[in-house]
């Protein structure tokens, strides 16, 4: 059975676990062992979102495969709910190979999002136990902002598209993140931004965004009525 090498990012109250070579396979739980177990139960949904774009995924079924090659402290954005430490991994340079498979996996990842959005159109979001919950216009364009801030700290300035369409704003900030992905190898990341601020790397950036697409997809998945 294939091996498939994860990074554990635990802080106070999270744990979060993702696979080093599939960028938005990726989930949390109370511990190390819960975020484990709940990685393995997503990863036929996340074989599934890649096999849609004819992209390869192994046969995961037991944790033995699941190999732990990196842990990392998170922080207080790891308890609030999203991945945010660096790992050593992230450091590495990406190669002209490794970034086109990234855009091709950012690809499937945003076509998810799409793909369940246009099924949940029309449709009502289940409320949270306490009546919380975005609904699904919400949902996108927190999407969309999020990802307009990631670009910036990958350096990458994208202006509003305008678009009253969700989805057309969907296809607009993703066509950024391909242009963005192109840009940093071609031309390297500087070391800080205008004001100082955090440069993420490249391999930091397409995790955090397949992340939080996926999140969010399987969001709107589980909650349509």
């Amino acid at each position: 059975m294939d091996i498939i090498p994860v990074f554990i990012e635990s802080a106070s109250h999270k744990t979060f676990c993702g696979a080093l070579d599939y960028p938005g396979w990726c989930r949390n739980g109370r511990d190390e062992d819960t975020a484990l177990q709940t990685l393995l139960a997503y990863a036929p949904r996340y074989a599934a979102v890649l096999q849609a774009d004819d992209l390869l995924f192994p046969p995961v079924q037991s944790l033995s495969q699941l190999v732990v090659a990196e842990r990392v402290p998170g922080n207080a954005t790891t308890d609030f709910g999203a991945p945010d430490a660096v790992l050593a991994s992230d450091q590495q340079a990406v190669s002209e190979e490794e970034a086109e498979r990234f855009q091709t996996i950012l690809r499937a990842c945003w076509h998810k999002l799409e793909q369940v959005a246009r099924a949940a159109e029309g449709r009502e979001l289940r409320k949270g136990p306490r009546g919380g919950g975005r609904d699904l216009t919400r949902i996108l364009g927190h999407v969309v902002e999020s990802n307009r801030a990631y670009l910036a700290s990958l350096a990458y300035k994208v202006q509003h598209a305008g678009q009253q369409d969700p989805l057309a704003e969907l296809h607009a900030i993703q066509q950024a993140d391909q242009d963005a992905i192109e840009n940093a190898v071609r031309n390297g990341l500087p070391h800080s931004g205008p004001r100082g601020g955090r440069i993420w790397t490249l391999r930091f950036f397409v995790r955090r965004v397949a992340w939080h697409v996926l999140d969010h997809a399987w969001e709107i998945e589980d909650r349509v009525q």
